[in-house]
């Protein structure tokens, strides 16, 4: 029955186990290990012969029921809650190479996902090379022999490029290369990874899936052979676990995502539109615009915009400062996802630490700007930009 469930009812209901209390908020398993009747029983727990919780750093009743909400939703077996969304990523990456692997990435990535490629894969002897992940032509020249993970995120931090995962996953079928994307921008409500190809999925859920600005979490989709066979092991010892109280936030941020998603991608429409009209602004981009550069793609793979919008301002850097200074209802921070709406700089926040040449490359200029909406009155956020712009081109 539960499979015929629409995506607002699993994020409600998912998942869900109750106690002998028969409690309508799930429990916080707040412990670190469990009691077993007999040494016998604890044994066979061990040896995998019978059901149950061993050790927090392995899985919690709690953890359980936000990794099955999860995996309802999204259409996935199984997955693996951890500490945060970089944990997600590097876990789902280094689980599964070892030394003389090579990644192919989408160069258009979040700063610390492209350091775990770019600069961590390779101390342990795993290549990398970074593409303009745009072009299909360049994923496929870029494979070698030795290619065993595909990484992008679709759409992009922060400049919102669209990468077609089909064409990507079709490409890395053919030489036995696992897909694995990030699916933060799209959310899981306007964007199938799996069903498109992909073979893992990974989400920083400190962002729409708590989406209150209130803690820090991560989680690795994928099929259960997948999980069995590459992430298991990895994760249980290595420990990139989840804290049980950070499950219970995020199943309670789950049961109003898409109330959140949608007035977020409502009112970041209605912005980017105002938005791309006004004569201090170069340049915006939204994947629900018809002038997306990749608004064919978008068609096929996306059933939604996003709650994240780019602008670039005439003005570069100091505009881009006295329009962030400028705002009161907009704050600005360089997490994303929130009730809130916020606005961040990625040139001297989230890419920083990328070279002048890297930023070119990807688009990010002095002048650019990341939009992420919030659930707030639409009309003032409109109002909020209109009066700040004007402060700037005054």
């Amino acid at each position: 029955m539960t499979k015929n469930w629409r995506p607002a009812t699993k994020l409600v209901h998912g998942g869900t186990l109750r106690s002998q209390f028969g409690e309508t908020s799930e429990a916080i398993f707040l412990t670190q290990g469990f009691v077993y009747e007999t040494a016998e029983s604890a044994e066979a727990r061990f040896k995998g012969e019978t059901d149950g919780f061993i050790y927090a750093r392995y899985g919690s009743p709690t953890n359980d029921m936000f990794e099955k909400r999860m995996c309802m939703l999204e259409g996935a077996e199984d997955a693996r809650a951890t500490a945060s969304g970089m944990a997600a990523v590097t876990a789902a990456i280094m689980c599964q190479l070892k030394a003389g692997d090579h990644i192919v990435a989408a160069r258009a990535l979040f700063g610390s996902c492209r350091w775990v490629v770019e600069t961590l894969a390779p101390k342990y002897g795993i290549e990398c090379t970074l593409i303009d992940g745009k072009n299909l032509e360049n994923w496929e020249k870029a494979i070698r022999p030795s290619t065993k993970v595909f990484f992008l995120e679709s759409p992009t931090n922060p400049t919102l490029e669209v990468v077609d995962l089909i064409g990507v996953a079709r490409l890395a079928n053919q030489v036995g290369a696992k897909v694995v994307v990030d699916n933060v921008f799209a959310t899981p409500l306007f964007q199938k990874p799996l069903e498109l190809g992909a073979h893992v999925v990974v989400y920083s859920a400190t962002k729409h899936i708590d989406g209150q600005g209130r803690c820090l979490g991560g989680v690795v989709l994928s099929d259960k052979q997948w999980i069995d066979e590459n992430l298991h092991d990895y994760f249980r010892h290595s420990g990139p676990a989840m804290s049980p109280f950070n499950a219970w936030v995020l199943l309670k941020g789950l049961e109003t995502m898409a109330l959140r998603i949608k007035q977020q991608t409502e009112n970041a429409a209605r912005l980017a539109d105002f938005l791309a009209d006004h004569k201090a602004v170069a340049k915006v981009i939204y994947p629900g615009r018809k002038d997306h550069p990749q608004a064919d793609i978008i068609a096929r793979q996306m059933t939604g915009g996003s709650t994240l919008v780019a602008l670039e301002l005439k003005g570069g850097k100091s505009a881009a400062f006295a329009l962030q200074n400028a705002l009161e209802v907009v704050k600005i921070s360089n997490n994303l996802g929130d009730a809130k709406s916020l606005i961040t700089h990625p040139a001297t926040t989230t890419h920083k630490n990328l070279s002048d040449e890297a930023r070119d490359e990807l688009g990010i200029s002095a002048g650019l700007l990341r939009l992420s909406a919030g659930i707030e009155d639409g009309d003032d956020l409109i109002e909020d930009f209109d009066r700040a712009l004007s402060a700037v081109a005054s």
